[in-house]
């Protein structure tokens, strides 16, 4: 049983991480906006906080055997989500990706597709961003998952493939269920195995 912070646990991938985290037994201080949002379940104590605000979000990770951060790359900055990190003390840092940085094909991203939607280009672009930062850490101890193309609400199945930096597809596209992405990212919590780099799950 681990002491987990998670930043963002009132969103689509944040919510369901909880609800595993929980189901699986670990103690989780749940961080978001509004506490009001966050799920009551076992084991999870509500904490208002915000990942802009170094500080204070710094204070509420401090004691955590690790932190999870679900929170939109567009609306976070990545600077001051790994100094509240860095500031807190705890080593382990684990970040829910995007499938933008992605390769189709050697040196080709996802993002850079023709057919990639514009609306989801602004938040794609800050995600390669934020993987870029992390690749440049080597003081925590960091794991970025990153999700398939198609990142939607589903059933927990627990089967799903594992792959590194290209995109993962399948007879109909490309997909992975917030819940089966949930228990793919815990797994690692439980047992490192893509430590200080990314890798992605996708069915």
């Amino acid at each position: 049983m681990a002491q987990v912070a998670l930043i963002g646990a009132s969103g689509d991938a944040g919510s369901r991480i909880l609800a595993e985290l929980s189901h699986r037994g670990h103690q989780v201080t749940a961080i978001a906006r509004h506490t009001d949002k966050i799920a009551t379940l076992p084991g999870v104590t509500p904490k208002q906080g915000d990942a802009n605000d170094q500080q204070a979000l710094g204070a509420l990770l401090k004691g955590h055997d690790a932190v999870i951060s679900a929170v939109p790359f567009s609306a976070s900055d990545v600077k001051k989500l790994v100094g509240a990190v860095r500031d807190s003390g705890v080593a382990r840092y684990l970040v829910v990706g995007g499938a933008g940085s992605l390769e189709v094909a050697p040196g080709e991203k996802v993002i850079d597709q023709p057919d990639f939607p514009e609306a989801y280009k602004p938040e794609a672009s800050a995600g390669g961003e934020f993987l870029d930062f992390l690749r440049g850490v080597n003081d925590l101890e960091w794991t970025f998952l990153s999700p398939s193309a198609e990142f939607v609400p589903g059933e927990r199945t627990g089967v799903f493939r594992l792959g590194q930096d290209e995109l993962l597809t399948h007879g109909a596209g490309s997909s992975i269920s917030f819940e089966d992405y949930a228990v793919a990212l815990v797994d690692e919590l439980e047992k490192p195995r893509h430590m200080n780099q990314r890798f992605t799950v996708g069915y």
